[in-house]
């Protein structure tokens, strides 16, 4: 059992890990040298990373991988991709290659407003507060100048505000509720800083306010903080071609071939109202979609918590957890198509220090904030449809398990003949943990 310790965080880094190593280690020595191991040779750089984050000991790597030929909106996109997952990346490319040639994917942003709130508690008349909010709304907006002065410059800045009673959920708590533009900035930092003057001139404006009473004029802010959902911060992906285009020219028996393109649609489409209505797969349905879209958000530097959050609470906007992505047939052409939150940011934060960030961004083409909502989002369609086409067709496991593989071979430390003998006989064989397991012991007898 480990003991406690007080002051972790004025150790230096050293101290750090040489107190882990031997709290938590029978072997510290093994632990420490892992642990440095993943230090980078160039100290500068590793001080900028150290400096990230508090009482950090080391880096923690993921794989950056690139899912290449998106054709979006006419134009060809190699996608950055960073994560652990298995197949993720191949699945993109796969569907990204496929898209390309029935028209690629259309994108449109359809709206980038952000929204954050200064929460406070007032006991007193109801109508006086909204007379007050009124009387020093302009007031409250002046207060922020200095800090909306460069965000007003391009284009941005505080879009609206305005006061809600929340009081029938909650007793005597009201919001200040203010919108955002904060153009290619993901703009937390700007949108909390906004909103901490407001509170502040608020509530100097209430203790001064004549018409309010000694209990009224003692207002209380419990929090100013932006929020993480923006529904109004949307953008729509999709694609579509003619049912008779889904079919593939490939050789026989290729997996996951489309053969019989009507009997694909109608499954596809029948897959996607079951996740429209059984949360239980809609969940499960998201989580493919969120595969393409945080490893995205991640390589380009941006809060992929955030995007989390916000995205499974717009699937929920309308009462039931459902699926974001939607499918229909009319005319003879097949739609496939998705509309997600997404709050991102080209500048500022990460953007401008994580070098493989500034590698990431530029693979894209130094994109707007609003073109890299595009990127995300198309990613996230064509990681759902890649999940799907496999579903509805040989089933997810194949394609997985055959990427998953290299997994296991690592874990069992194979050599390169071992390799070679493993693949060239799951090439024909099913492929399971434990079939692969069972394979490389037979090989070591």
């Amino acid at each position: 059992m480990s003991n406690a310790i007080a002051g972790f965080s004025k150790l230096n880094k050293e101290e750090k890990i040489n107190w882990i190593a031997n709290e938590y280690f029978t072997h510290p020595k093994e632990a420490i040298l892992t642990i440095k191991q993943y230090w980078n040779n160039d100290a500068k750089l590793q001080q900028l990373h150290d400096e990230f984050i508090e009482n950090t000991i080391s880096n923690f790597y993921l794989p950056l991988g690139i899912a290449p030929n998106f054709l979006i909106n006419g134009k060809y996109f190699s996608v950055p991709m960073a994560i652990e997952e298995s197949s993720v990346v191949a699945a993109a490319a796969k569907s990204a290659k496929y898209w390309s040639t029935r028209g690629g994917f259309k994108a449109t942003v359809l709206n980038t407003e952000k929204i954050g709130q200064v929460h406070f508690m007032f006991t007193g008349d109801t109508l006086k507060l909204e007379h007050f909010f009124n009387t020093i709304k302009s007031n409250l907006i002046a207060s922020t100048e200095s800090i909306t002065a460069n965000m007003q410059k391009r284009g941005g800045g505080i879009t609206s505000l305005e006061l809600r009673n929340k009081t029938t959920e909650l007793e005597n708590y009201f919001q200040l509720h203010a919108t955002f533009e904060t153009k290619d900035s993901m703009g937390a930092n700007f949108i909390n800083s906004c909103l901490e003057q407001l509170a502040k001139t608020f509530k100097e404006e209430a203790s001064n306010y004549s018409d309010f009473n000694e209990v009224e004029k003692d207002l209380t802010i419990v929090m100013s903080i932006l929020s993480n959902y923006v529904p109004n911060c949307v953008v729509r992906a999709e694609v579509s071609c003619p049912i008779a285009e889904l079919a593939e020219n490939l050789p026989a028996g290729r997996q996951g071939k489309i053969e019989n393109p009507e009997e694909f649609a109608e499954k596809f489409l029948q897959a996607v109202r079951i996740a429209e209505i059984e949360p239980f797969r809609a969940v499960t349905h998201n989580k493919g979609i969120m595969n393409g879209v945080d490893a995205v958000v991640l390589a380009t530097g941006n809060d992929f918590r955030a995007v989390e959050a916000g995205v499974h609470a717009y699937a929920s906007r309308n009462g039931t957890y459902s699926s974001l992505s939607h499918a229909k047939i009319e005319n003879g052409i097949f739609t496939f198509w998705m509309e997600i939150p997404l709050a991102l940011g080209t500048v500022g934060g990460l953007t401008s220090l994580h070098p493989l960030v500034k590698i990431a961004l530029g693979i894209l083409g130094k994109p707007s904030a609003q073109e890299l909502m595009q990127v995300v989002a198309v990613t996230g369609l064509a990681q759902n449809f890649a999940a799907l086409r496999s579903l509805t067709t040989t089933g997810i496991q194949e394609g997985h398990m055959k990427m998953h593989i290299n997994n296991i071979l690592n874990q069992y430390q194979t050599t390169a003949e071992e390799r070679k003998l493993i693949k060239n006989h799951f090439e024909n064989n099913a492929i399971s943990h434990a079939t692969v397991v069972t394979f490389i012991e037979n090989l070591r007898k």
